[in-house]
């Protein structure tokens, strides 16, 4: 098998709250004018990402890890995970605000929903002027004080609004409360794991005038209630990977392509490149392959050098 760098049919979601951006901006394929999500790299059940070219084309990613597992994922991501594939990325264009909501940490995931916890990060790849994010409390509180906000609707005087820009990062912790708010298209980094504690929903109904569910008493046990610091600084440097982030789930580094960049690597975990600005090429042996702002790419284990061209800002996980 000569493996190669990975692209996937992006998965596409319908949201109350979603527009054309991805479209529009990230050259995703819909015609729907409420196109919230593109999931890029998933095995959450039910959504599992399909290989779109090469040799590998037709499979899912699921397929491929069962025949190819460590070239695929690494020694140390199956010593870590066994052959499930720990993470899933999105792009997620925000028309209107999300809901107000938080996700459970792995051990309360595991036993209500046999499922991981959501670990996430968010890279700001655009916002509209006054854009703003919906992260943590502004002081320490406590559950009878949030119970009372939430009853009086005027939960949000309690929580940090972060206006944003290009470039911004924040870590979510599992518990933290937060909102993607209007205007914003992020790239989302997290654990595989669709599990989420919706608890405000700013009194939105669908087009049948039906108000979504809330999980009001499954996120009181989630729910940290101290204050957090979310927003990540760093720096780039032109042509060098520069960390962004470091956790238990997954490391993040952003290059900050402006000419070429030698990329080199162990064999231990695959690689993850999001493209969040510009154009590049992938150069592996003579061969050359194009990519643009909004695709995303799984750089298989085995592959341990190439050469990055080009002027782009990618984001560059593995784990």
């Amino acid at each position: 098998m000569k493996f190669y760098p990975i692209t996937f049919s992006p998965i596409l979601k319908d949201r109350i709250w979603g527009g054309t951006k991805l479209k529009s901006y990230l050259h995703k394929n819909s015609d729907s004018q409420t196109t919230g999500e593109s999931w890029e790299i998933s095995t959450v059940p039910g959504d599992i990402s399909v290989v779109n070219s090469g040799l590998l084309k037709g499979k899912n990613i699921n397929e491929i890890i069962e025949l190819y597992p460590e070239e695929i994922l690494g020694k140390s991501v199956i010593a870590k995970f066994g052959k499930q594939f720990p993470l899933l990325f999105k792009f997620i264009d925000a028309k209107e605000d999300l809901s107000i909501q938080l996700h459970p940490n792995d051990e309360l995931a595991k036993e209500r929903h046999n499922s991981f916890g959501k670990t996430e990060m968010w890279y700001v790849m655009q916002a509209d002027a006054d854009a703003r994010l919906v992260v943590g409390f502004k002081k320490n509180s406590n559950q009878n004080e949030y119970l009372e906000a939430l009853e009086n609707k005027n939960l949000v005087s309690l929580l940090n609004e972060y206006p944003v820009k290009q470039g911004d990062v924040f870590f979510l912790e599992t518990g933290t409360i937060h909102a993607i708010g209007a205007g914003v298209v992020v790239a989302e980094i997290q654990q595989t794991s669709d599990i989420t504690y919706r608890i405000y929903d700013w009194d939105r109904v669908d087009a049948n005038g039906i108000e979504r569910e809330l999980h009001t008493d499954l996120a009181l046990d989630a729910i940290n209630f101290n204050t957090t610091d979310a927003k990540i600084d760093y720096s780039e440097v032109p042509n060098e990977s520069s960390m962004v982030l470091s956790c238990p789930y997954f490391n993040t580094n952003i290059i900050a392509l402006q000419d070429h960049y030698i990329w080199k690597k162990t064999k231990e975990s695959f690689t993850v490149f999001m493209c969040t600005n510009g154009q590049f090429e992938v150069i592996i042996n003579g061969e050359i392959m194009q990519y643009q702002m909004g695709d995303t790419i799984l750089i298989p284990a085995i592959i341990d050098s190439f050469t990055l061209k080009g002027k782009a800002t990618l984001l560059e996980i593995s784990i």
